[in-house]
């Protein structure tokens, strides 16, 4: 099996060369970089297992990368941990919403560094192994391997994490989901990701599926819901 390959983004020296060592002695293939311009330069040309990033960069910060990351369809499935001393929670919660599947407070341990890496790379090989079948459901089509969405054959552009969330209910029409059954199923468990982030994201989904918008249904006091019939 290949090794995993996974690029470090950081502007301090010494976080560099502790990561890249302890990531290289678990036999991953790492390569660092200094800037948010020289990595995304770098994933024009080749696509990583998972990038480690740092908020605080030079020029294009963290937060900018993800977004840029996030928002292009050739990497916005590249798993992102960010690496961050801005312990604020306004922060944490922009860069998971950008998309990002993890983050880990500066300074850190070593060995709840490389337990995060390896379980956000499980996460990404259990995404991958499941269906990618794709889902027509009334007038709409879904198609995960492409992160393509239509509506009555037009296309509609979704950010990264209105994806995710319809695919998500989509999958399972009917089926009643609470909001932290979709941050936890969207991100893992444990993120500080509040009940109104979900509705947010809800509102902004329904505006960009037009007439389709009213198959997600609000269930409530409970949560949300994909409409299994019209």
């Amino acid at each position: 099996m290949a090794k995993a390959k996974i690029y470090i983004v950081d502007d301090e020296k010494d976080i560099l060369d502790l990561v890249d060592y302890n990531l290289s002695k678990e036999g991953y293939e790492v390569e660092c970089f200094t800037s948010g311009e020289e990595i995304l330069r770098k994933v024009k040309s080749e696509v990583p297992d998972l990038i480690l990033l740092d908020l605080m960069l030079p020029g294009v910060d963290g937060l900018d990368v993800c977004k840029v990351l996030k928002h292009t369809p050739d990497t916005a499935g590249i798993p992102i941990i960010m690496l961050t001393a801005k312990g604020e929670e306004a922060d944490i919660v922009t860069g998971l919403e950008l998309g990002a599947d993890d983050y880990i407070p500066k300074p850190f341990s070593v060995k709840i560094l490389l337990a995060r890496v390896k379980a956000v790379l499980r996460r990404k090989s259990q995404k991958q192994a499941e269906s990618m079948d794709v889902i027509r459901i009334h007038d709409l089509m879904i198609h995960p391997g492409r992160r393509e969405v239509l509506v009555k054959d037009k296309p509609v552009h979704l950010t990264y994490t209105e994806f995710s969330l319809l695919y998500f209910l989509a999958q399972r029409p009917g089926w009643v989901f609470t909001r932290y059954q979709i941050v936890d199923a969207l991100r893992g468990e444990d993120y500080p990701v509040t009940e109104r982030s979900v509705d947010v994201q809800i509102v902004g989904l329904r505006k960009k599926l037009g007439v389709a918008g009213k198959y997600i249904e609000t269930v409530r006091g409970v949560g949300y819901r994909f409409k299994e019939h019209i």
